[in-house]
């Protein structure tokens, strides 16, 4: 799967990055957009597809290894342990392929990834960045965070307490509901930007910026491989 990093041209980050500033010039919110490659590991759902894969390695072993009698699935006049080996070598050959396979093929590692844990992947990696990227420590508590994560195909939105107070949480959830909207039919560019964009149409009303009012956090976008 491409990094996020790679993901976006310079032309793209540019244009997110005029959008955060235009928004900004009419809220003291402060809003950062943040993409990431992945929000887990997920090493379970790798383990998974190895180990479907050294199953019909062992099955494949079973009907072309050759055989005494010549008939599919007969093992006369094999030796037992040259039997044990192939079998063995099938398995682990195949597991081997299949997790390296789920490691390099996002959809194939999705596939076998419950939703619900990378839904609170997600939610736990974007608090990580909420908390941890001092996207919360701006000194009005007006921080607004639009996380996007690329293989989990999912989006959220983390605001401070000024944010939460004055636009609420329904106009935050109807926002993630626009970016998720994008995503899907535009991608991750075109969907920040337009979000970004509604944000600072919704904000302005309520948290307006002052005259005095200082940019803390830096307009870009941050990406996380």
């Amino acid at each position: 799967m491409q990094p996020a990093s790679k993901r976006f041209t310079e032309d793209d980050k540019r244009r997110i990055n005029e959008a955060v500033g235009r928004a900004e010039l009419k809220t003291s919110a402060e809003i950062v957009p943040v993409v990431a490659t992945a929000s887990g590991r997920y090493d379970r759902p790798e383990d998974i597809v190895g180990v479907w894969f050294g199953l019909a390695g062992m099955i494949a072993a079973w009907y072309l290894v050759p055989s005494g009698e010549g008939a599919p699935g007969s093992w006369g006049g094999f030796p037992s342990w040259a039997k044990l080996l192939c079998l063995a070598a099938a398995v682990v050959v195949g597991f081997l392929a299949g997790a390296t396979l789920a490691t390099h093929v996002g959809w194939l590692r999705r596939l076998f990834t419950p939703r619900s844990q990378m839904r609170d992947e997600v939610a736990a990696r974007a608090r990580e960045m909420f908390f941890d990227g001092r996207v919360h420590h701006t000194a009005g508590a007006t921080g607004v965070m639009m996380y996007i994560s690329l293989y989990e195909r999912m989006a959220t939105i983390l605001a401070d307490q000024a944010v939460m107070d004055s636009l609420g949480a329904e106009a935050l959830e109807e926002l993630r509901g626009e970016l998720l909207r994008r995503l899907g039919e535009f991608g991750p560019t075109e969907a920040l930007c337009g979000v970004i964009e509604s944000a600072g149409e919704r904000l302005g009303p309520v948290l307006p910026r002052e005259a005095d009012d200082v940019n803390e956090l830096p307009d870009g976008l941050v990406t996380i491989d």
